[in-house]
């Protein structure tokens, strides 16, 4: 079977073997890259471009939100702050601003950095190196 795109055989694979925090993170990151080039397109003046990326940051935030197990406290909090982050994109993308981007954008960097953390933490309870008392 020969494969027309392995970059893309290689991500499919990615997602679909990650564990569920691995693809949190894996959200969290696309999020920024379609934030980044949409940036980019508003800068550029590139209407499409814009609009095509903050779309698929806002596609991922919703996912975020879908994926909340609402039995859980934080998550009442969490469901707040993507939604905010997710009209906020709508407002970007009317407004073509930037800043409402750079706003977005250092909520999620705070989201992946500290999931990124929890996903550490875990690692090293899971292998018996967590743990002082």
């Amino acid at each position: 079977m020969s494969l027309a795109n392995p970059y893309q055989a290689y991500q499919t694979n990615s997602v679909q073997t990650a564990p569920p925090g691995e693809l949190t993170l894996m959200l969290y990151n696309g999020c920024l890259k379609f934030i980044a080039a949409g940036k980019n397109a508003v800068q550029e003046n590139n209407i499409e471009e814009k609009n095509k990326n903050l779309l698929k940051a806002q596609k991922i935030i919703q996912e975020l939100m879908v994926t909340l197990n609402m039995d859980v406290a934080v998550s009442q909090n969490l469901m707040q702050m993507y939604d905010y982050m997710n009209r906020r994109l709508i407002d970007a993308n009317i407004q073509n601003s930037v800043e409402i981007l750079e706003e977005v954008e250092g909520y999620v960097t705070e989201f992946r950095d500290m999931w990124k953390e929890v996903i550490q933490v875990n690692r090293k309870l899971q292998h018996g190196e967590g743990g002082r008392a």
